[in-house]
């Protein structure tokens, strides 16, 4: 474990969240940082937090002045300003619009439908099944993409592992928890069972708020 108490970058973030997604780039990275782990969703039961963050949403990233509230602009910016590393892909590689496509295919592709299916399958049930299984379907037809890519590749991008790996797997390791079997193609499930054994993801996802007694 990295983390350290008296560092400037200090991530706020609930269980499985996205958060998993700036923890585990921080963690592979060998970065110290602060971690704040919140029940969810904090806006409702650590109503304090909107006074840090005013949207309450998850993750959170300060750095000195720097407030980020998207998690792959997070990974990013991680990257970016604490490299050289090679979870980055640089312009001048060949893969380097893959690798940004990814980036944003992970978050508003494959991820974005998964929340509206979790809320409206777990936190509001009843209020709109119908659109949450639109949605959940939306997301398992999105899929190929993904599973074709990863036809006799080990990784997305310029055959190493990088934040792209982080940000579109975190959808994968999302798609579990909620029970959505459908996600776990052939390749996806190889590839997803590589990455999860990183020891810098079993690190991050290991990050629990526990209730107090």
């Amino acid at each position: 474990m990295l983390m350290k108490l008296n560092l400037m970058i200090k991530i706020f973030s609930c269980n499985d969240s996205r958060g998993v997604r700036p923890i585990w780039t921080a963690e592979e990275m060998g970065l110290e940082y602060n971690l704040e782990m919140l029940p969810f969703p904090p806006r409702y039961f650590k109503k304090e937090f909107l006074n840090t963050n005013i949207l309450g949403t998850v993750p959170y990233l300060e750095d000195g002045k720097v407030q980020m509230t998207e998690s792959v602009a997070m990974c990013q910016y991680l990257v970016e300003k604490y490299g050289p590393t090679k979870l980055k892909v640089e312009p001048n590689e060949a893969d380097y619009a893959s690798y940004l496509n990814w980036l944003f295919h992970s978050e508003a592709t494959l991820t974005f439908p998964q929340t509206v299916y979790l809320r409206y399958t777990f936190q509001e049930t009843g209020v709109a099944d119908k659109a949450a299984e639109g949605y959940r379907r939306w997301f398992i037809a999105r899929l190929k993409l993904l599973e074709k890519s990863l036809n006799k590749q080990e990784f997305l991008c310029c055959n190493r592992f990088t934040i792209a790996d982080i940000c579109v797997s975190y959808a994968i390791y999302l798609a579990q928890n909620l029970g959505i079997e459908e996600a776990m193609q052939p390749n996806i499930t190889r590839w997803t069972q590589s990455l999860f054994e990183r020891k810098s993801f079993k690190s991050a996802v290991s990050q629990r708020f526990e209730e107090m007694n």
